[in-house]
């Protein structure tokens, strides 16, 4: 539909961060003005106590619009991706990051410059400073990892052109490959895409998936050593900054920001490899459910429950979350109802808006979702995990000055898939209809399997390639074929055939360029399984060690901050829950389809 035909309660409120056009623009013209003025502290920030604070108050000062800033001008451009007006303001905004970075590069070395003892006499002489303390100390953690002036503005100059590996492989996998044609269930000769391919792999009829299988891999095979040489050459860039940068490994330095130490990673996958055998009944049950004699890589995807169609309209949807989401008392149930009534949502799909589902703000704004709502479970699921998402962000902002007022990325699925999972497991207890209890159950197996599993899979991959890289091991497309196919053996087991076409799996893996990121979707379903089981179980203060959790911000390290809901990473026993839940849940599957 076209916008103006969408109810206003069904779109987001934009208003509440600029009234119109003209607001923005005048508050755009006195931050560029205060950008401008900033450039004078690079001069003045160490003469005393005075003109070191107000040289980092300002500089989260100017952060601070600047964020309000692009975040109103993303959610415009989101709204109607092809007016040429709302892409002219992202871009307005991003080269003003863009100025204020390079005008404000100096902060951090100049912090660096004194000492801590220094800094403390500061906070003696200037009160106001200490509300700025976690994040000075913070900086003095890569006090040794920081490089004099002139390498670190060497460094940042070339920032930019270090993504360039990233970049091509983004281009030739999305733009330039193409995989020929397959036939669909019908006989009907179609294109095959990197967008459809996921349709033909879960596709009932069997020949269609194998098709679609062997004929995206057969092209990712052609340009193989092209994409060995992009990851390779991404993985040296990674190498050579950790070096100047002074850490032990990529690892150390990547995981760093997060505070995370590398046993949490190493906890995940010794975790993982030791329970491999639930996962291996999960590719049983599947391929008894499909009747299959034999399971192989293109059969994984294919959904063993007969397509349901129950429809799902938002505002049952959203009275269905509302009762999963009780269980977290009525503080968090009543703000999350006034949010969506203060229309945080924008909810149906309409002519040029942006695909999928996110939650987005910042300090100044309320924490907007955007969705394209079409009545399906997955649609209702996505409200609740977007709705996790922004009532962490409302409860962090809330409870914190700007500074602090956000979390780490490593803790930022754990609220969205709280959300998640309270809302299936109050389902498949209410729910009278067999058939959607199936498939809540087959999209939760899913989900455990995807996340838990196939991501630890990945994390391995990016540990095992790093550490021979760092041996200046060359990685050729050889060695990433046999590393990946190796693993994907250990991983599916003896009962799967292991294709060999899926030895080239790794070539479009976008992931693998995110610099062990990855481990985080698995840690963070573990934890959200965690929390859930402790909630549902009724254990004491549960709630409110959760909303405490989602209300710490940056006051916290990220695993501190798990431990307030009771989640300790470095232990076996938080993944173990996740596996668990996923073992009860391919065990209710069973008992449940054995009444047929």
């Amino acid at each position: 539909m076209d916008r103006k035909e969408i109810e206003e309660k069904y779109k987001w409120d934009l208003s509440k961060i600029y009234k119109s056009i003209n607001e923005f623009n005048k508050e755009y013209d006195e931050v560029s003005k205060n950008i401008d003025y900033f450039s004078k502290y690079e001069s003045i920030m160490l003469d005393n106590a005075n003109s070191f604070y107000e040289t980092i108050d300002n500089y989260f000062y100017i952060s601070r619009i600047l964020e309000k800033l692009a975040v109103y001008s993303h959610l415009l451009f989101d709204e109607d991706t092809a007016n040429n007006s709302n892409q002219a303001l992202s871009a307005k905004v991003s080269n003003l990051f863009d100025k204020f970075s390079k005008i404000s590069y100096f902060v951090t070395p100049n912090i660096l410059k004194k000492k801590y003892k220094e800094i403390e006499e500061y906070y003696k002489e200037e009160p106001k400073l200490k509300d700025y303390e976690i994040i000075i100390k913070n900086e003095y953690r890569y006090k040794e990892h920081t490089l004099s002036d002139i390498e670190e503005k060497l460094l940042s100059s070339i920032t930019k052109m270090l993504n360039n590996n990233y970049e091509t492989y983004e281009l030739l996998k999305d733009s330039d490959l193409t995989f020929g044609n397959i036939h669909d269930e019908e006989g009907n000769l179609v294109e095959l895409t990197c967008s459809n391919y996921g349709v033909y792999i879960e596709s009932k009829k069997r020949s269609v998936r194998k098709e679609a299988f062997t004929t995206l891999y057969k092209t990712y095979k052609q340009f193989i050593n092209t994409f060995a040489s992009t990851l390779s050459g991404n993985i040296k860039e990674n190498i050579t900054i950790s070096r100047m940068k002074k850490y032990n490994s990529t690892i150390e330095w990547c995981l760093y920001p997060d505070e995370v130490n590398i046993n949490v990673y190493n906890n995940l996958i010794k975790t993982i490899n030791n329970n491999l055998d639930v996962l291996y009944k999960y590719y049983e049950l599947k391929k008894n459910i499909l009747k299959l004699d034999e399971i192989h890589l293109y059969d994984i995807y294919t959904p063993i429950v007969e397509k349901y169609d129950k429809k799902y309209p938002f505002e049952e949807a959203k009275e269905t979350v509302y009762k999963a989401l009780e269980v977290l008392g009525d503080d968090y149930l009543n703000n999350l109802k006034k949010g969506i009534k203060d229309r945080w949502i924008d909810v149906y799909p309409t002519k040029n808006k942006r695909t999928g589902g996110y939650s987005s703000g910042c300090y100044d704004t309320n924490p907007y979702i955007l969705l394209n709502y079409q009545d399906k479970y997955n649609d209702m699921s996505t409200l609740a995990h977007e709705l996790g998402h922004s009532m962490h962000s409302y409860y962090t902002r809330n409870n914190n000055s700007y500074q602090y007022g956000d979390y780490s990325i490593f803790v930022a699925e754990v609220a969205s898939t709280v959300n998640e999972l309270l809302l299936a497991k109050y389902l498949l207890k209410t729910s009278k209809n067999k058939e959607e209890k199936l498939f809540i159950l087959d999209n939760l197996m899913t989900l455990f399997k995807s996340t838990i599993y196939r991501q630890t899979m990945f994390a391995e991959f990016e540990q095992d390639i790093y550490k021979d890289a760092e041996k200046d091991i060359p990685l050729t497309a050889d060695y990433l074929n046999d590393k990946y196919y190796e693993l994907n053996k250990k991983y599916f087991g003896n009962d799967v055939v292991i294709d060999e076409e899926i030895k080239y799996e790794w070539a479009r893996i976008p992931h693998f360029y995110y610099n062990f990121y990855v481990y985080k979707y698995a840690t963070g379903l573990s934890a959200a399984c965690h929390i859930v089981n402790d909630i549902l179980d009724g254990k004491k203060d549960a709630v409110d060690n959760y909303i405490k959790f989602l209300s710490v911000g940056r006051t916290k390290k990220p695993l501190e901050s798990l431990i307030i809901a009771g989640v300790d990473l470095t232990k076996k026993e938080v993944i173990e829950d996740a596996i668990k839940m996923f073992n009860d849940t391919i065990n209710e599957y069973i008992e449940l389809n054995k009444n047929e």
